[in-house]
């Protein structure tokens, strides 16, 4: 139908136009809201109980299942893997962390909803629109619905439903507090300490044997490992970071630190192969200076005078192993480390 056979009687009047009011009322009658049903628990208070209990139950549970993630992540071995049927063999760890924060969660979740849906107010109020911006009176029945809500919901008579509330909304992140555990192995003492130890033999890592004196040569570099270390061990590699030794043989007349001389044997000295500044295995020997060159950053170290730093990033000397000979005439090891090896950190103080 074009524009020109609508009659003149069906055309909005200017006067209308000029009000914005309706042309037309709507053909479909306001139906209004349903008349309000109370529920069991508004009419005994017995029912209302149970509701409350059946909450507090459920805040419960949920505190009880974060008990169960921090348990689980001590207890659980991050290796550990078990048979559940139908998911087959999966970590214990996961599955454990999975279900007991699931639960935890779930269960604030279906009590909270459980809570509104049996003992707060469930009368339904209809409200005309208001423009965007609030009015003084707006913001005084924003204030009063919040009140009637916060009256409406029992909080404060509920006393059950409150506490173990708090408790499972408490304790719930600390779940987040314990992954963060998960960053990296607690360190301990371990950064202090190596596997050589009194009376370990300085085990040659080209041929597998006992070093002897007159196998190092002067201005020869060779690397050592303890007595009693396999590659064949699960966690050789953490432990060959910090166990790695230099042998170098110095004439004892070169040698310019005391202690270097005290610690050595017949101008054999050993020293960490791992750099000071990131940890790098250092590997590069000048004869005639006595110096190492750390291959990754430049450091070099002198031999000579206790290892100390004479050039590049590297914040302190190695450390040095003192060494002496046993009974069958193999070299030994007379101790640890005296001083931590690798990188330095902020627990070395």
């Amino acid at each position: 139908m074009s524009s020109q056979e609508i009659s003149e009687e069906s055309l909005p009047s200017e006067q209308d136009t000029a009000h914005g009011k309706a042309v037309a009322e709507s053909p479909f009658a306001n139906p209004g809201l349903p008349p309000h049903k109370p529920r069991i628990q508004d009419i005994d208070e017995r029912a209302a109980k149970r509701s409350e209990r059946t909450v507090a139950l459920l805040f419960t549970i949920s505190m009880l299942a974060t008990v169960g993630f921090i348990a689980s992540f001590v207890i659980f071995p991050v290796d550990k893997i078990v048979y559940v049927w139908p998911l087959g063999h999966v970590s214990a760890t996961n599955l454990s962390l999975g279900l007991t924060l699931g639960i935890a969660l779930f269960c604030i979740g279906a009590g909270a909803v459980h809570w509104a849906r049996t003992l707060m107010s469930d009368a339904e109020v209809a409200d005309d629109r208001h423009p965007i911006e609030a009015a003084p009176e707006l913001k005084a029945k924003v204030m009063a619905d919040f009140a009637q809500g916060a009256q409406e919901s029992a909080l404060g008579r509920r006393k059950l439903i409150r506490t173990t509330m708090f408790g499972a909304l408490a304790m719930v992140p600390l779940s987040g507090l314990v992954l963060l555990r998960e960053l990296g192995p607690m360190p301990e003492k371990k950064l202090f300490h190596t596997s050589w130890a009194k009376g370990k033999q300085l085990i040659n890592m080209n041929t597998m044997q006992p070093l002897r004196p007159e196998d190092v040569a002067v201005g020869s570099l060779t690397f050592a490992m303890p007595e009693g270390l396999s590659e064949e061990d699960h966690d050789f590699n953490n432990k060959i970071a910090k166990d790695a030794l230099m042998i170098v043989r110095i004439q004892p007349a070169d040698i310019k630190d005391k202690r270097e001389l005290e610690w050595s044997y017949d101008g054999i000295v050993a020293f960490s192969k791992i750099c000071t500044h990131v940890g790098c295995p250092i590997s590069l020997y000048e004869q005639q200076t006595h110096h190492v060159l750390c291959p990754c950053h430049q450091s070099t170290f002198d031999l000579s005078d206790g290892a100390r730093v004479i050039f590049g990033p590297a914040g302190h000397a190695l450390p040095q192993l003192r060494i002496g000979v046993n009974g069958k005439g193999n070299l030994e090891a007379l101790g640890d480390f005296a001083e931590p090896v690798g990188p330095a950190f902020w627990e070395r103080g």
